[in-house]
């Protein structure tokens, strides 16, 4: 969504006083006639606009991945849980006949390409309580758990959409906190590019230091090497390089999602019934303009910008739209998209509205704001750029081409969308020589190597040295926050490539028969010594440039996957680094086949997912193929396992070979997903891990006695690996090293 300006306040439901609970009631007199004097809703739907506003949101989830596992998720859940979900009483449900009458089947979204996003009209109060819903609500938790789906309210998804993100994009995100729009362009970057590395990349930038780390927790799980994360005010965001001398980066693709009041959130945030003012969006509106106005700058010629938010207020949207085609005066436009996203019910921008002070009096026109401000400065502090275009200008601006997203439309939340391509650049002013900047570019840029992140003042005002169009940064209330920073940890640990020539490295290469083609100078550390300790990490290399070249002037909160890990073992081995499962899509098509085997009895997967370390001996009895792949296999450590099943959509998984057993290196949430989804083996929030003598975290045993569990033969601590359940217990907000 776009990002809410929180001003205080809980997210709750209610107050609880002494003795009572007191739910804050959905009205609010000032909002209900602000929107009627704008006109925006015709009279006759404005009942059902209020009505619609005054619900709960339906559960909305889009399905993940590559275009073949996709399918497959789809299918399954269209299978097994639309049937259930469609076939419901009152009775089962303990609800009432009219509840049950607002209960629809679940629906693919007509608008989202591939009926890949799934709308179920069920408040997620009634899913999560009521037993007939148990299985798909364990479903979405275990699929959501490892990346299939993403949970995401349905009107958050357009703005990605429209961008139209390809594999080669330079795309950039302004405003990426929390990240569920981010994660969709980073999918969209590596959707046709399953077998190589896509040579665009997406940054992702958010003010606030403390969100850009959930940011990082939201799209850290589609393990793209193509991505990074950085922390500066969307409003000054510093320019950068690909090559030292080389010119600023110009982006294909940017969202600018900005900070707004939210005013169209208010069916999942009831702070909005009780917190609504006309002061809030007239206070927002110079930060909107400034932030979009810094994203316009950024902007390829040809390049599409996307400006959204999750408020319905003209001053939010197309006053801020009108405000920055009139400062750069045709070079960019408005792009018509009424033939995009076919099947969203959708209304057009609008061209006229009325501008209120904070008391609620309508402003004719600047003039009459000037007269009041010397008056009343106070309830008449009012940007002049939010008025509305004169006819003439309107004709030319194309507003229309806006689109508005009401709740009573197709029973969302409310958003605003425009999208802006840029017609002619701004005139590219001469590489400035690195080392004779100037004082006023050295303050542009930040440190986060070493020493301590600088931090920007709010009124700072920073040179840009190409920069035509000038703006007055707005303090925002992360910047206020800045002088009670988190310290320095190891989440900002310096990023230090090491050459392919590192003798860990060529180890792991030769291990692991990695093919040259592979882009082996593009490993890096996360410490001060340089060197491989515990992870070594890896990134595109388009992104090795960004972090190399620009170390200075930007301050990086995370970039790059996990690609071997340490392997603690007291046996003398060449596998003291294993591969990490997150890297095997990127790695795959590198291998080399001398570590690789094929599995075609899906017995063997079965029992490998149930049990941990099971003996060599038993994987025999289970398929004499199997068995001779693994004993052909030199050393002991990792290998890969290709399972080729019937219906053609196979599963790559990293396995380790011991010396008398094998172990599937799988965390639980990826077990728990392949049990359902291959087996049809269900687990609920219960089931958990059996700890085996070693403390190694063991795989359940389904519909085993207690005694026979305790029977099991146990693996040697000392000569096996853990799993990678041992390594989600790092900091979910960043690959850092210990």
């Amino acid at each position: 969504m776009g990002k809410r300006n929180n001003r205080g306040g809980k997210k709750s439901f209610g107050k609880r006083g002494a003795s009572n609970w007191v739910e804050v009631a959905k009205e609010n007199e000032k909002w209900e006639s602000y929107y009627k004097t704008q006109g925006l809703i015709n009279d006759d739907e404005w009942d059902s606009f209020k009505s619609y506003c005054q619900k709960q949101l339906p559960l909305t989830f889009r399905i993940t991945g590559s275009r073949s596992h996709q399918n497959e998720i789809k299918q399954m859940f269209k299978e097994k849980h639309v049937p259930i979900l469609s076939n419901v009483d009152e009775k089962s449900l303990n609800i009432t006949t009219e509840e049950l009458a607002s209960l629809e089947p679940p629906k693919p979204m007509k608008w989202y390409p591939n009926e890949l996003a799934w709308q179920l009209n069920i408040p997620k109060g009634v899913m999560k309580k009521n037993e007939a819903f148990q299985k798909t609500q364990r479903f979405l938790v275990v699929e959501t758990e490892v990346g299939n789906i993403s949970r995401q309210e349905a009107v958050s998804m357009i703005p990605p959409l429209l961008l139209d993100v390809q594999p080669h994009h330079y795309v950039l995100d302004m405003c990426a906190a929390p990240g569920s729009k981010t994660a969709q362009l980073v999918e969209k970057l590596h959707e046709n590019c399953e077998d190589s590395i896509p040579t665009g990349f997406v940054v992702a930038n958010d003010s606030d230091y403390r969100r850009s780390h959930m940011l990082v927790h939201q799209v850290k799980r589609l393990n793209s090497p193509n991505f990074v994360v950085i922390n500066h005010d969307g409003q000054m965001l510093p320019k950068f390089r690909l090559q030292p001398d080389g010119p600023y980066v110009k982006f294909d693709r940017i969202l600018c999602d900005v900070p707004c009041t939210g005013d169209a959130t208010m069916r999942k945030n009831i702070n909005v019934w009780r917190d609504w003012t006309i002061g809030n969006a007239l206070g927002l509106h110079t930060l909107q303009l400034n932030i979009l106005t810094r994203g316009i700058q950024y902007l390829k010629p040809g390049g599409r910008l996307v400006y959204s938010t999750c408020s319905l207020n003209p001053v939010e949207n197309e006053a801020v739209i009108t405000a920055a085609l009139k400062k750069f005066e045709g070079k960019i436009r408005l792009v018509n998209v009424s033939n995009e996203l076919p099947g969203l019910v959708r209304r057009d921008g609008v061209s006229s509205w009325k501008v209120l002070n904070k008391k609620g009096e309508e402003l004719a026109n600047v003039e009459e704001l000037e007269k009041k401000q010397a008056e009343n400065p106070v309830d008449n502090k009012v940007p002049t750029t939010v008025f509305p275009p004169s006819a003439a200008e309107a004709e030319d601006l194309h507003l229309e081409y806006a689109v508005r997203v009401y709740p009573h439309l197709q029973n969302t939340g409310g958003f605003f969308i425009a999208v802006l391509e840029k017609v002619v650049d701004e005139p590219e002013a001469k590489p400035v020589d690195t080392k004779k900047r100037t004082i006023e570019e050295a303050a542009d840029s930040t440190t986060t190597t070493t020493e301590a992140v600088a931090e920007e003042e709010p009124n700072k005002k920073q040179k840009v040295q190409e920069e035509e169009v000038k703006v007055t940064p707005v303090p925002t209330m992360s910047e206020k926050q800045q002088k009670h920073r988190l310290p320095r940890d190891a989440n900002e640990e310096p990023f230090i490539f090491i050459p392919e020539s590192n003798p860990i490295l060529k180890k792991c290469w030769s291990f692991y028969s990695v093919s040259d083609d592979f882009p082996k100078h593009s490993c890096l550390v996360r410490n001060a010594t340089g060197e491989p300790i515990r992870s070594i990490y890896f990134v595109a290399p388009v992104i090795k440039q960004i972090l190399t070249v620009n170390e200075s002037r930007l301050k990086f909160i995370h970039s790059g996957i996990k690609l071997f890990v340490s392997q603690k073992s007291t046996r003398s081995t060449e596998a003291l680094w294993r591969l990490q499962s997150e890297s095997l899509v990127v790695l795959k098509p590198f291998l080399g086949n001398a570590r690789m085997i094929e599995l075609k009895e899906l017995e063997v997967l079965k029992s490998l997912l149930m049990e941990t370390f099971p003996s060599m001996t038993a994987m025999k009895e289970l398929s004499q193929s199997f068995y001779d792949q693994m004993s052909q296999v030199d050393e002991e450590g990792c290998c890969f396992l290709n399972v080729l099943r019937p219906d053609g959509e196979d599963i790559f998984l990293p396995v380790w070979k011991g010396k008398t057993n094998i172990n599937l290196m799988l965390n639980k949430h990826d077990t728990f997903e392949l049990l359902y989804r291959i087996f049809g083996i269900e687990t609920d929030k219960n089931t958990t891990y059996k700890q085996d003598a070693s403390g190694h975290n063991s795989r359940i045993v389904v519909g085993k006695s207690e005694e026979s569990k305790e029977s099991e033969p146990q693996a040697d601590a000392a000569k096996e690996p853990e799993t990678k359940e041992a390594e989600s217990k790092e900091p979910e907000s960043s690959n850092n090293e210990a």
